[in-house]
């Protein structure tokens, strides 16, 4: 590869990820970007397709969301393989110099305490119900310990914290294979529901359960509650594709796994991600439609918990809920590494590693991460508002004003077609962050709908 490329000498005058030989295989590379693909916003899915309709959802916006996602991390890959760096921070100082740096590092924290916010979101919602149906309750009798604020705090202070603390987290990685499986797990289980729950829905004791979706902004009624809508749009259409791309982030992971990939070459590089891609489209795809299919108008932001509108005490549900609390749980502190990381790099940039900063600032991350999941309403603002931002900033727009900058023009001139499609790229995703947020903070104002999925 080196003797073919015109920039050997930068290459090597420097230590670059040249020097650096991987030792992961193609499969495994394939499993690890699957799973930093694959988050919490599969449980969003359902709610996004009621709310744009089958056709929409399923042939227009998500297979479009995962081809430019796959564009996307071409051009990441072609930028890294022109000046030989691995790092989406040092891309961006390569880029635009120390504001590059910084803007990178910003967006990937911003859109990593999204990330985070999201799985502690789903503790605060979901281990409630799981230690109500433990204790065998019907419904919450508003004890302490079924109180998600106190057992999110709980869960912060027991488990991620001690994990977010230590220096190493490199044996983490043992919980990634268990995380989706999990999430295959959760996927089966949704398609097993959707033959076992009646439509219109009903409880145990046989109540018809569509007038729940009254003042939710749901279909109100039984004529046309179990008709499967093929295209829909409505006031919570804006959210639908910041959901579908906060799904698609893995942006910050795609060039680590690429140092570490044995054999390492752009080509065999951008096959891992779109078989990845591939992969998890699959998933998102039957996890959406037969959520979907399970509770039309009636599916919550959070598709979990819908489940408990049925029956609170089921042994499935309550197995699968169990299987997706220890997978978001274990999965908080390797989200929080490259964002201390990334604090490190801007607030103390030739610091050697000190136990009460590392400390301190996992702390601080945590506190802060607890703070907004306690105030924040519904689950949806959280996917919404990080989607709307920091989502179509790792997609769509640092990778193509990156490339346009890091690719001499020797090689490609300023108004050749790949520039200009790069161009054009980073544009549509400033169009799109912009309706985008346009759309959210217009809901937010005239309060349509807003109790949409909230718990």
């Amino acid at each position: 590869m080196l003797q073919k490329s015109p920039y050997y000498f930068i290459l090597f005058k420097s230590v670059h990820f040249i020097h650096f030989e991987g030792k992961t295989s193609f499969g495994m590379s394939i499993f690890n970007l699957s799973n930093a693909i694959m988050g919490s916003g599969i449980l969003g899915l359902a709610f996004a397709m009621s709310n744009t309709g089958i056709i929409l959802l399923c042939e227009i916006l998500l297979v479009f969301i995962a081809i430019l996602s796959a564009y996307s991390i071409h051009l990441l890959l072609k930028s890294a393989g022109v000046v030989g760096i691995r790092a989406y921070e040092q891309l961006g100082n390569r880029a635009f110099g120390h504001p590059g740096k910084m803007l990178a590092a910003v967006i990937i924290t911003v859109h990593n305490i999204g990330a985070m916010s999201s799985y502690l979101f789903i503790v605060k919602s979901e281990l409630p119900l799981v230690i109500q149906a433990f204790l065998g309750k019907q419904e919450n009798t508003g004890e302490w310990f079924l109180n998600g604020n106190f057992l999110i705090i709980i869960v912060s202070a027991l488990i991620i914290l001690p994990l977010a603390t230590m220096k190493q987290l490199g044996y983490l990685g043992y919980t990634s294979g268990f995380s989706l499986s999990c999430m295959v797990f959760f996927l089966i289980s949704v398609i097993y529901k959707k033959f076992n729950i009646p439509c219109p829905l009903e409880d145990e004791d046989h109540h018809n359960l569509s007038h729940l979706s009254h003042g939710h902004g749901y279909i109100n009624g039984t004529d046309d509650f179990c008709e499967a809508k093929m295209f829909t749009i409505n006031s919570q259409t804006a959210y639908t594709i910041p959901i579908l791309a906060f799904a698609f982030v893995c942006h910050p992971e795609v060039l680590p796994i690429y140092t570490e990939l044995r054999d390492a070459t752009k080509k065999r590089m951008q096959n891992v991600a779109n078989i990845s891609i591939l992969a998890m489209f699959i998933m998102y795809l039957l996890t959406a439609l037969f959520g979907y299919l399970t509770f039309y108008g009636n599916v919550e932001s959070e598709l979990l918990h819908t489940y408990s509108r049925v029956d609170p005490l089921d042994v499935l549900v309550l197995c699968v809920r169990l299987a997706v609390l220890v997978a978001v749980t274990l999965t908080v502190p390797v989200v929080l590494f490259p964002i201390r990381r990334a604090l490190l790099q801007i607030l103390f940039p030739d610091k050697p590693f000190h136990w009460a900063r590392h400390i301190i600032i996992a702390f601080c991350l945590i506190s802060l991460v607890n703070l907004l999941v306690i105030f924040v309403p519904s689950i949806r603002d959280i996917f919404g508002l990080i989607g709307a931002t920091s989502a179509p900033s790792l997609i769509f727009i640092l990778p193509g004003i990156f490339y346009i900058r890091i690719v001499p023009e020797e090689q490609e001139p300023m108004f050749s077609r790949s520039k200009i499609q790069a161009a054009c790229f980073a544009a549509v995703g400033f169009i799109f962050m912009v309706m985008s947020l346009s759309f959210i903070i217009i809901d937010w104002v005239t309060g349509e709908s807003r109790s949409g999925g909230g718990h």
